[in-house]
C-alpha cells in the first residue's frame, strides 16, 4: 500500500463514505462499492460513513433507507456514522441539511462562478430543439448557449432581483469555464484529465431549494471531512463539475481523493449489469429481497435465495480485484489483510452467476455445523419442519450433508426427511426393476431391523448385505430402493447413516409405507 499511503494526507484521519439514494433495492455493484470503501478504511484505521442522498424527493421510496441498513448489516459492513447511529458530522440525510447548501450556491454566484437561471421547462425544450444541428444533435445548456437563455448573465442585475423578489422560479447553475484543463489523480486510473468545455452548466440548486447531487456531494464531503471517495466509473463524466466546485469553494488542495471502480458487466461483457439482465437470465442483482411499494414489483435477493453473507461478500471482492495469486476464497480477515487499491482492475468485470454459486458452495463446505445451524433451522421452519429439541441431531446431520448443498435452501431437501417422513416417493425409479423377489427381501429386512438391538450404520449395512446374499440378490440393486423408501428420492448421505439417525421405528415405518405404495402401483 506504499503508493496509496503517499497519496493519503497523513495529517488527516482516513474517512470514506457510501452515499446511496433511497430509491429501491441495493444493486450488488453498490454493495461492492461499500466493501471496497470498508476494506480501505479499516486498513487505515479510519472511519466509514453512510450518508443518505435523498435530495430528489420525487424518487424517494418508502422503506428503501431501512433496506440499505439491513443489507449492510447482513454483509457485516456496518458504518461508523450514519442516520441510524448518528455521529459528530450529522445530520446524515441530505434532506435534513437543506439549509446548508443554499449559502454555498449563493457564494458561487457572488464569486462569479455560478448564476441564476429563470428558464421555464418550455424554454429549455425549445433550446434543445432550436439549436439542434447535425454536428450537435443534443444541445446542452453550456458556454455556447448560456448567453441565448434567460439567466442573470443575460438580463440586468435589477431584473434578476425583481424576478427573485417576485417569486419567479429559478435554479442556480455553475458557470463552467471555457477551455480549462482539469486534472486529478485517481487511485485506480492514475492521472485523469478533462477539458472544461466538455461539460455543461449543471444545475447546483433546484427551484425547490434542494441541491443537486453535484453541489451536495462536494459540500457534504468537505463538511464531513471525507478524505477518500470510492465510486463507480459511471461518475467519471461528473468529475469536471466536482473539481470546479472543490476549486471554487474549498481549494483543490482539500479535494477528496477519488477511486473510480470498474463496472460490473453483463455475463457477455456487453454493458453494465442491470436488474433487467438478472430478470432475463434468472439470477438476482440485489443483495436482499425487495418489493417496490409503489408498484408491488418483487425482486429476489441473494440472502433469501440461500447465500451466506460471507460468500456474497467474497464473490463481490473478486469482481474486479485479486491479490495477485490463485486464491479465490477469502474470509473478511484475509480481505482486510490482502486487499489493496493497486490490485483493483481498470476494466469492467463480467458477472458469472455460476461462479457466485461456486463461492456459496465452498463457503457452506468450509463453515462449521454450529455456524450453519441457525440458517438451516430458519429454512426448515419455513418449510414446516419442526426440529425443536433436536439441535445435536441436526448438527450431526448438517455435517453429513453440507458438502451436497450449494444454497442454504438445499438443506431443506437434504435434511428435512430426517425429521419428517416423505409423503411422496420417486416410485418410477423403483418400479422399473421391481419384482416379487425384491419385495420379499424388504419384508425380511423389516423383520431383521425390528429385531436389531444395535442400530448403528455398520450393523445395519452388514445385516442388509447378509440378507441380500441369502436372497441371491446383489446389494447394489437394493440400495436405491431403500434410499427412496427412506428419503423419497435419489439424494441424501449414506443410506445406512440415514437409517441409523432416524431410528428403527421410522426406518421400518417408511419401508412399510413404500411397500404399500409399490403394491398399489403394481396393481394398477
Amino acid at each position: 500500500m506504499d503508493n496509496i499511503d503517499k497519496m493519503t494526507n497523513s495529517s488527516k484521519k482516513v474517512r470514506t463514505r457510501f452515499a446511496p439514494s433511497p430509491t429501491g433495492g441495493l444493486h450488488l455493484g453498490g454493495v461492492r462499492t461499500v466493501l471496497f470503501n470498508y476494506l480501505f478504511t479499516r486498513q487505515h484505521n479510519g472511519e466509514f460513513i453512510l450518508r443518505i442522498e435523498d435530495t430528489d424527493r420525487t424518487r424517494f421510496v418508502e422503506g428503501a433507507e431501512q433496506y440499505i441498513y439491513d443489507t449492510l448489516a447482513w454483509c457485516g459492513l456496518n458504518p461508523d456514522e450514519s442516520p441510524a447511529t448518528g455521529g459528530p458530522y450529522g445530520p446524515y440525510r441530505q434532506s435534513e441539511r437543506k439549509a446548508i447548501y443554499g449559502q454555498y450556491a449563493e457564494q458561487l454566484v457572488k464569486d462569479g462562478h455560478a448564476y441564476y437561471a429563470f428558464d421555464t421547462p418550455e424554454e429549455l425544450e425549445a433550446m434543445r430543439n432550436d439549436y439542434k444541428t447535425e454536428a450537435n444533435p443534443s444541445p446542452r445548456y453550456d458556454s455556447t448557449l448560456r448567453d441565448k437563455m434567460r439567466n442573470s448573465l443575460t438580463i440586468s442585475e435589477q431584473e434578476t432581483k425583481d424576478l427573485i423578489a417576485g417569486g419567479t422560479p429559478y435554479v442556480i447553475r455553475i458557470k463552467a469555464p471555457e477551455n480549462e484543463t482539469l486534472r486529478f489523480t485517481d487511485l485506480i486510473r492514475g492521472e485523469v484529465e478533462f477539458n472544461s468545455s466538455e461539460t455543461d452548466d449543471k444545475v447546483l440548486l433546484k427551484a425547490d431549494g434542494m441541491p443537486t447531487y453535484h453541489l451536495a456531494v462536494v459540500v457534504d464531503d468537505h463538511l464531513m471531512q471525507i478524505t477518500h471517495s470510492f465510486r463507480g466509473e459511471e461518475w467519471l463524466p461528473s468529475s469536471p463539475v466536482h473539481i470546479l466546485l472543490w476549486k471554487y469553494l474549498f481549494g483543490l488542495e482539500n479535494m477528496v481523493t477519488w477511486a473510480h471502480l470498474p463496472l460490473i458487466m453483463k455475463p457477455d461483457g456487453n454493458g453494465k449489469l442491470s436488474k433487467r439482465d438478472g430478470d432475463r437470465l434468472g439470477f438476482p442483482v440485489f443483495a436482499m429481497n425487495w418489493t417496490d411499494p409503489r408498484t408491488g414489483d418483487f425482486t429476489k435477493g441473494y440472502r433469501e435465495l440461500g447465500f451466506l453473507p460471507e460468500a456474497f461478500v467474497n464473490m463481490l471482492a473478486v469482481l474486479g480485484w485479486n491479490d495477485g495469486t490463485e486464491q479465490e476464497v477469502f474470509s473478511m480477515e484475509e480481505l482486510l489483510e490482502k486487499f489493496s487499491v493497486e490490485r483493483i482492475h481498470k476494466k469492467g468485470a463480467k458477472f458469472n452467476y455460476e461462479k457466485a454459486l461456486w463461492f456459496n458452495k465452498e463457503w457452506i463446505k468450509k463453515s462449521s455445523a454450529d455456524k450453519l445451524l441457525p440458517h438451516v433451522q430458519y429454512y426448515l421452519h419455513n418449510a414446516g419442519i419442526d426440529t425443536t429439541g433436536n439441535n445435536d441431531t441436526l448438527l450431526s446431520i448438517i455435517d453429513q450433508v453440507k458438502d451436497r448443498c450449494t444454497l442454504l435452501t438445499d438443506f431443506v431437501e437434504q435434511t428435512g426427511f430426517f425429521f419428517k417422513a416423505p409423503t411422496t416417493l420417486d416410485l418410477d425409479a423403483i418400479l422399473k426393476k421391481w419384482n416379487e423377489q425384491k419385495n420379499s427381501f424388504f419384508v425380511e429386512l423389516i423383520r431383521s431391523y425390528e429385531l436389531t438391538q444395535d442400530f448403528t450404520p455398520e450393523n445395519l449395512e452388514n445385516s442388509f448385505k447378509e440378507l441380500a446374499a441369502a436372497s441371491q440378490l446383489k446389494p447394489g440393486e437394493l440400495m436405491l430402493p431403500l434410499r427412496i423408501m427412506l428419503v423419497g428420492g435419489k439424494f441424501g448421505p449414506h443410506v445406512f447413516d440415514i437409517a441409523s439417525t432416524i431410528g428403527a421405528k421410522q426406518t421400518v415405518s417408511r419401508i412399510k409405507f413404500a411397500l404399500g405404495q409399490l403394491e398399489a402401483n403394481n396393481g394398477n
